[in-house]
């Protein structure tokens, strides 16, 4: 099982955004003054269209992820991270039901180890079977690294429904999509339910705060079968 971090586990209130602002003023000499889009995307697109919004040539990529890891890595800009509501109660639900869970998020890894850490959510995510926004500029790609990373630490195959994604927009939908995994939609972020489950969402939640809801929603993710709608007490399956 793979969580989204930004706005489906925390709210980092703009930490990503401030080590962008620090790692553009370190290398460029001059404020970053706009940063392109960022829900659902991951670092390497992010950045990209960054870079290019500010003059910067597309080849400082690699240069700024890497300046960025270091940043990460140093905890160099301070601020609360908040666990969202009933996070830390889900994972631990799910670990207790020996489900392997770790993450699929557009941030590089350690600005999501930061922002884990920040929020007490470190515990039960292994993040050696996760895939993080430095490996590709499309989120689908980060399921196919997943599974290569998860196979490695535990030896099996996660391919089609045995790998569930969980995250709050339609860019999280899509990935599991295009690649044949299940998908819980949890409508935390900027997207209502409705439009979640209209992105193709196999299960939608308004949040995580029913620790039993969210624990048969994984088990209805995996047994939901293709064609079927079913709308539950507190969130809807698609399929």
């Amino acid at each position: 099982m793979l969580w989204d971090v930004d706005y489906t586990l925390v709210s980092a209130d703009g930490l990503g955004t401030r080590l962008y602002e620090v790692v553009f003023a370190e290398m460029f000499g001059r404020e970053l003054t706009a940063v392109a889009p960022k829900a659902g995307r991951t670092d390497r697109a992010i950045i990209a269209d960054t870079l290019v919004l500010s003059g910067v040539p597309v080849s400082e990529i690699g240069p700024f992820l890497a300046a960025l890891t270091r940043a990460a890595e140093a905890g160099a800009v301070p601020g609360a991270v908040r666990p969202l509501a009933g996070a830390a109660e889900a994972i631990a639900a799910l670990a207790a039901a020996g489900i392997r869970q770790s993450v699929l998020t557009g941030n590089i890894r350690p600005m999501a180890a930061l922002k884990l850490a920040r929020a007490g959510l470190r515990d039960h995510l292994d993040l050696d079977a996760g895939a993080y926004g430095d490996v590709h500029e499309v989120r689908a790609e980060l399921v196919t690294a997943a599974r290569a990373a998860a196979a490695r630490v535990y030896g099996a195959d996660f391919s089609g429904a045995a790998t569930i994604l969980v995250g709050d927009t339609p860019l999280d939908v899509e990935a599991a999509l295009v690649t044949g995994a299940r998908v819980v939609a949890v409508a935390t972020g900027s997207y209502g339910a409705d439009e979640l489950a209209s992105a193709g969402a196999h299960v939608v939640l308004p949040d995580l705060t029913d620790t039993s809801r969210a624990l048969a929603a994984v088990t209805e993710a995996l047994a939901v079968s293709p064609g079927a709608v079913m709308r539950c007490k507190k969130g809807w399956l698609t399929g």
